[in-house]
């Protein structure tokens, strides 16, 4: 990765020359194709991972022993998304999988440089707990998503999640999102995925668009269903 490229990550910025310099020499990219695992529930973990650009899904799909429980999507991470932090922090097997939904790019910094930096930045410390806090959010909203039996809500508290611009700065007011994606992290069908977007356009809180969606008013995204 070069200098240039990695300034375009959000909390690089928080970092002195000496700092970004081991950061430069460990980064390392990778292109992950749709279907593979970046992340495994029960291996150690080594990296820190980053979205550069695709879109990859956090699940348990295989939980309990062999494979065996029911399988829980956590979230999606989109471009200049940041995850497993706690993971990395606590230095234990992850605990979920990571798949790609879509050919993406992946960087990732070790888990030695990651603890390096924790070490020695004050704003690398306060990235990290910007981001544990806004996950703790994050994941308090998806235990509320999972109970609704509203699939127009489902879908729009899922979409909200993703236009975070904490976790995911690199999405801004468009995702590039396919229906068929947006289904696999709501689970719910294509066709009804389909439905709850025309739904929620109809509500002037998002406009879809040629590959993906814009929202209109995060807010009024992040509350719907929940009446007045």
């Amino acid at each position: 990765m070069a200098a240039e490229e990695l300034a375009t990550i959000p909390w690089t910025g928080r970092l002195d020359a000496l700092e970004r310099e081991r950061v430069l020499g460990d980064m390392r990219v990778v292109l992950v194709e749709p279907g593979e695992l970046v992340c495994r529930v029960g291996r150690p973990v080594t990296y820190w991972f980053g979205v550069i650009d695709g879109l990859l899904k956090m699940s348990n799909d295989t939980a309990g022993p062999a494979g065996l429980g029911m399988p829980i999507t956590f979230t999606g991470v989109p471009p200049g998304g940041w995850f497993g932090e706690g993971t990395v922090l606590k230095r234990e097997p992850y605990r979920y999988n990571i798949q790609a939904l879509r050919k993406s790019v992946v960087a990732g910094i070790t888990a030695e440089t990651f603890h390096w930096l924790l070490d020695r930045s004050i704003g690398f410390n306060r990235f990290v707990m910007m981001q544990l806090n806004e996950r703790l959010g994050q994941f308090i909203a998806a235990r509320e998503i999972d109970r609704l039996t509203d699939p127009d809500a489902r879908v729009a508290r899922s979409l909200a999640a993703l236009f975070n611009p904490v976790l995911y700065p690199g999405v801004g007011e468009l995702l590039r999102i396919t229906q068929q994606e947006l289904g696999y992290l709501v689970g719910l069908s294509r066709q009804r995925v389909n439905e709850a977007l025309h739904a929620l356009q109809g509500s002037a809180v998002i406009r879809v668009e040629y590959g993906g969606v814009r929202v209109l008013d995060l807010e009024a995204l992040r509350r719907y269903g929940r009446g007045a």
